[in-house]
């Protein structure tokens, strides 16, 4: 901030700058713009700004600050002064810059080639279009269009068209399969070229139309994503905030008539390519119009149209620096006075407007840096995803905080002060103390030997001695099988090996297979290997109990002399002496926990009771697939997960099987059990949490 209390010399302003009347301000008082031509930029200037420039010729401060003195009512210091100087210095409105940078002891500051790149990356313009003779010539041909009757044809042709669409709502609805197919790709694009060139060409007509020079109009990139615009900065000239309005609405108001023509259009063309890109025009340009342009929270048509009807230029910044004054006053009680004199309603409503601005540039611009890096490769998405974060984020909160350091030393205990050292206080307590020291985790509970029986081979049931059965023992037969496909395989694979032992045994008896060497042996061992295992399979037709245990299913159709398909469950067995319950941990939450660790199983059923288990083991990689559909998130369970092609479900983030084993009590249940598992850990904050979360996404995305 500058302190001066002595005279001081004042550099000359360029000459060509000029000051325009302007609209009141929103508490009423008079406002000016001034213009600098060079680089067609627009400051709006207060009355007390305005009678200081208008003495600015005077040459010295001492001089500027007695004419006021005797020519007007304001009270005006050599600090007042030095301000003013200082912002022209500083926006370069002077022809020499020396003596205000030794005023005020500023040292020119060199924007590095590093950052000169990031802002272009953020943002850039490309003109293409010096629209002004187009303007000239075509402005007074389309005067028609600002009349009234005009805009009364306009509104009724709208009406008249969403009623002749309601009466074709099924045929109109189906259009919208364009939108799914190549055509319909190229058509929206092509709508959108079209409709966005109409939007900007309203602004430059209107705006000609007020007498206003449109310089340039092109194609901006913010953030790569190119965006036409039109330099309408000489609509700051107005001082009839009517026509400002009307400059700021022309681009919507021309995408609606653009609509209302198409939707038109769609209504008489026949079935084609003509009545699709219509259908195309009408939608897009409906519903991106209202979406996008009307939104005052960025600077689109929206901000300016919202500014103009306040009466606030420069409405970003000015409730922004009310909304820090208040989160200031809020925190520290500085008892400050509002950045600027507003009415209370205005300064309220300014208040509230910075944070909802702030809140919705958070979400758009980290929906922007999430799309950046995806379109980008990793390394670059990166770079230009941190790039986002900390230009667009990071920086302006980082800036407050620097800016409440710089400001300790007028934090004097008050009220205010305790309040928000209660409320830090607060939040340590809950969010930095690691109180948690138990995790949760969707569980299943099931028994912990289990085996499920199945027909290998097309087969034809022989017998079922299990039938009936509730329990078994280890050895007893359930069912008896036969499969004509494994008997045909068994007998060729015993006349294979028949034959290759033969060989085997003759060959030292004859030369051409002494030639051949080892591959006998070979062929023998392997035709006896196929032969074992076929046996194998043949001797599983009679499938045995493995273990003392209950029949928990039955495929209630086998019988004698059915023949059931391969893969066809027949039996399911399960040992009712011992249960097992398999949690499904987060990755992140994993190394909290530790074999041996209590751990407490809750069904989801009433009636089951709670078991206390402990860990018993730890998977080491993460589940590819999960094998319980019903903790999976598209069967309504916990674990987010999606369906592949393949049928298998993936889960969306690393989930890891944890074994809880020798709960107590030990019963089984007849079914598997969904449930909740809560698992001892050790403890961890609610913030080193968070931080654990970001540090795996940062070490899973940084996978190359």
């Amino acid at each position: 901030m500058v302190r001066l209390v002595k005279p001081f010399n004042l550099p000359p302003l360029r000459q060509e700058l000029a000051i325009y009347p302007a609209p009141s301000a929103a508490d009423g008082s008079r406002t000016w713009t001034l213009h600098d031509p060079s680089a067609n930029r627009f400051y709006q200037l207060n009355w007390q700004a305005f009678e200081i420039l208008s003495r600015w010729d005077l040459g010295r401060s001492d001089l500027v600050v007695g004419a006021l003195a005797r020519e007007t009512t304001l009270t005006v210091t050599h600090e007042d002064i030095a301000h003013i100087a200082l912002f022209l210095e500083q926006s370069y409105l002077v022809e020499t810059k020396g003596s205000i940078r030794a005023l005020a002891g500023l040292r020119a500051m060199r924007v590095s080639w590093m950052m000169t790149l990031l802002k272009n990356y953020l943002f850039f313009r490309v003109p293409l279009l010096k629209p002004q003779k187009v303007l000239d010539a075509f402005a007074s041909r389309v005067t028609f269009m600002y009349s009234q009757w005009f805009l009364t044809l306009a509104l009724a042709a709208a009406v008249l068209a969403l009623y002749v669409i309601s009466r074709q709502w099924d045929v109109f609805r189906h259009s919208l399969a364009i939108y799914r197919t190549w055509e319909g790709i190229a058509a929206t694009a092509v709508a959108v070229s079209i409709a966005k060139t109409a939007h900007e060409f309203g602004h430059a007509v209107t705006a000609h139309r007020y007498g206003c020079k449109i310089p340039a109009m092109g194609i901006v990139f913010v953030v790569l994503f190119p965006m036409l615009y039109t330099d309408t900065n000489e609509v700051w000239k107005l001082q009839d905030r009517h026509k400002r309005l009307a400059v700021g609405a022309a681009g919507m108001a021309t995408e609606l008539l653009l609509a209302v023509a198409a939707t038109w259009a769609w209504v008489f063309l026949p079935d084609g390519v003509l009545r699709s890109g219509a259908f195309v025009l009408a939608t897009t340009s409906w519903v991106m119009t209202l979406l996008l342009n009307a939104s005052p929270f960025l600077r689109y048509d929206g901000y300016f149209i919202l500014s103009d009807f306040l009466g606030i230029a420069n409405l970003h910044a000015r409730s922004f620096a009310f909304g820090r004054w208040w989160l200031r006053e809020i925190l520290f009680g500085f008892d400050d006075p509002p950045p600027e004199p507003m009415p209370d309603a205005y300064r309220k409503f300014l208040i509230v407007f910075s944070y909802v601005v702030w809140a919705y540039r958070f979400f758009i611009f980290l929906g922007i840096a999430i799309l950046v890096y995806r379109y980008f490769f990793k390394m670059l998405g990166i770079i230009l995803f941190s790039v986002e974060m900390w230009w667009f984020i990071l920086q302006p909160v980082y800036r407050e905080v620097r800016t409440w350091v710089d400001l300790r030393f007028r934090m004097k205990l008050n009220y205010t002060i305790f309040r928000t050292a209660c409320a830090t206080l607060a939040f340590i307590i809950v969010f930095l103390i690691p109180w948690s020291g138990r995790i949760t985790a969707p569980a299943m509970m099931s028994a912990a030997r289990e085996q499920g029986f199945y027909a290998a081979y097309p087969s034809e049931v022989v017998e079922e001695p299990a039938q009936g059965r509730g329990r078994v023992r280890a050895g007893d037969v359930l069912v008896v099988l036969r499969s004509q496909e494994l008997e045909y395989k068994v007998r060729q694979a015993r006349v294979s090996e028949s034959q290759s032992r033969w060989d085997l045994e003759h060959q030292p008896f004859n030369e051409e297979a002494l030639a051949v060497g080892e591959v006998l042996r070979h062929r023998f061992e392997e035709t006896k290997a196929n032969l074992d295992g076929l046996e194998k399979e043949w001797l599983k037709l009679m499938m045995r109990a493995p273990f003392d245990g209950n029949i928990l299913t039955r495929n209630d159709e086998i019988r004698p002399g059915l023949f059931i398909p391969a893969r066809e469950q027949l039996y399911v067995l399960v040992d009712p002496a011992e249960n097992k319950v398999d949690a499904f941990v987060n990755g992140s939450e994993l190394q909290r926990i530790a074999i041996g660790n209590k751990a407490t199983f809750i069904p989801d059923g009433a009636g089951f009771g709670t078991f206390t288990c402990r860990v018993a083991a730890i998977d080491k990689v993460n589940l590819a697939a999960l094998e319980e559909p019903s903790l999976a998130s598209p069967y309504s369970g916990p674990i987010p997960a999606q369906a592949d092609p393949k049928g298998l479900i993936r889960p969306l983030q690393p989930v890891f099987r944890v074994r809880l084993a020798s709960c107590d009590p030990p019963g089984v249940p007849a079914l598997r059990l969904k449930g909740v598992a809560g698992i001892k850990a050790k403890r961890r904050s609610a913030m080193a949490g968070f931080l654990q979360r970001i540090y795996d996404v940062i070490l899973r995305e940084s996978n190359f």
